[in-house]
């Protein structure tokens, strides 16, 4: 018996479970065109409402995943992890754990993506270094891998058409809060790029996908659920995201943070995640045996400058100008640098991250489509972070940017902190971790 679209819409919306053959056609008839966006739209606002069980969640990734090319890093000698972020204001993690990571022997080959809204991504901040190329062939990012232990390159090819088409689509249909489809979606495309190892930072806060720390957990559980069940490695840690990660915000701003991260200067928050993060990459790549042994050796190459040097290898390779490391004053500021300042004394209890991402973005720093060009130098420095003291008149943080008009940003982030005159307790920056 020929399958039909609409009996899998039927059967999704009275809450019954689809097999691996159904998902196997929706899929596949969708990426070949076969299957109109409608009816798409209709099983997907039936995934929303009726949810999905672990075994269909698990189909469904492993039929996007293989809807095109997957990348085969087998050439690369060693085990290879990969970290993905759920997105964050600050979120500048992947260019201080890469290096870490690497200049301890393990491969770090990533694929990374351009970031839009509020949430940076890894490519631009990468593009703040004169020369640096984020497009490169795959048998140049394989011997790269092979000789320094890390690449980071735009996604290329056609890898999971599928995820393209359905995440557009979930866009306009009102069903991007979707569980399963949010979990496969990520998961489709970390299993396509071929890495043994996966470590999900799950985020959640004002600044988060995920606004609660359950709501994290779950996708968290699913995700590595998902990972497991496809045979690779993966864990997940989650992470505070109610107020910016470190204190920059902002492209060429977020690099100079990283650079001073890995020079052992970096901000409190920012140090203790990637020093957790890099040590449950160490134990995915065996070469530690437990947690504790994986933050000692995270504290030793930032101390002795190995990480460093590793960070200067990477930019190197990819054609970007190395002078900026040793020298971050040689990247442009913004012609208007303007402090926010404190309008009453206490300490800081919470700064509200969304808000101060889209500042950000109205500064120059993010893009509200794909098409929009980047102000590089653009973006936010704080000052002060939660649980700090402030007197009337100190600055809460500076805004960089190159625009004439930016009131109503200054405004936007004046609202984000919220000052009061008790003391704040400071909670850990990672959560929970899962494996």
């Amino acid at each position: 018996m020929s399958l039909r679209m609409v009996d899998l819409i039927i059967k999704k919306r009275d809450g019954k479970a689809l097999t691996d053959q159904e998902i196997a056609f929706f899929i596949d008839g969708y990426v070949k065109g076969n299957i109109p966006d409608y009816q798409v739209s209709a099983l997907l606002m039936a995934i929303l409402f009726k949810g999905m069980t672990k075994k269909e969640i698990v189909t469904l990734t492993d039929k996007m995943e293989h809807s095109g090319d997957t990348i085969d890093l087998s050439m690369i000698e060693g085990i290879k992890v990969d970290k993905h972020s759920t997105g964050g204001v600050g979120d500048k993690t992947s260019l201080v754990l890469g290096p870490i990571v690497a200049s301890l022997g393990a491969k770090l080959a990533k694929m990374s993506g351009r970031g839009l809204g509020h949430t940076g991504g890894t490519l631009d901040k990468m593009e703040s270094i004169p020369g640096m190329r984020i497009a490169i062939g795959e048998e140049e990012f394989i011997k790269q891998v092979n000789d320094i232990g890390i690449a980071i390159v735009g996604q290329t090819g056609h890898l999971v058409p599928a995820d393209k088409k359905l995440y557009s689509l979930r866009d306009v249909t009102g069903t991007v809060e979707s569980l399963p489809l949010i979990a496969s979606s990520i998961m489709s495309k970390k299993l396509a790029s071929g890495s043994d190892c996966i470590l999900l930072d799950v985020k959640f806060g004002a600044g988060a996908f995920m606004k609660t720390l359950d709501d994290a957990r779950e996708l968290a559980r699913t995700m590595v659920e998902i990972g497991d069940a496809l045979h690779r490695d993966t864990r997940a840690i989650l992470t505070d995201m109610e107020q910016p990660l470190g204190l920059a915000i902002g492209n060429a701003l977020e690099v100079k943070e990283a650079i001073a991260t890995l020079k052992g200067h970096g901000p409190k928050d920012l140090v203790e995640l990637c020093t957790k993060a890099a040590s449950i990459m160490l134990e995915q790549a065996k070469i530690v045996t437990s947690l504790e042994a994986g933050e000692k050796l995270v504290k030793e190459v930032i101390a002795d400058g190995r990480a460093f040097n590793k960070l200067k290898e990477f930019v190197k390779a990819q054609g970007g100008d190395v002078r900026y490391l040793d020298n971050p004053e040689l990247f442009p500021l913004a012609k208007n640098i303007v402090e926010v300042k404190a309008e009453k004394s206490g300490y800081v209890h919470s700064i509200n991250a969304l808000q101060i991402g889209e500042a950000a973005m109205k500064l120059g720093a993010g893009r509200e489509t794909y098409d929009d060009v980047i102000d590089l130098s653009a973006g936010i420095v704080l000052h002060k972070k939660v649980g700090d003291y402030v007197a009337i008149g100190d600055a809460l943080c500076e805004i960089h940017t190159n625009k004439e008009n930016f009131e109503d940003a200054l405004k936007e982030i004046h609202d984000a902190f919220v000052v009061k005159e008790e003391p704040v307790k400071v909670l850990p920056i990672v959560h929970d971790y899962i494996k």
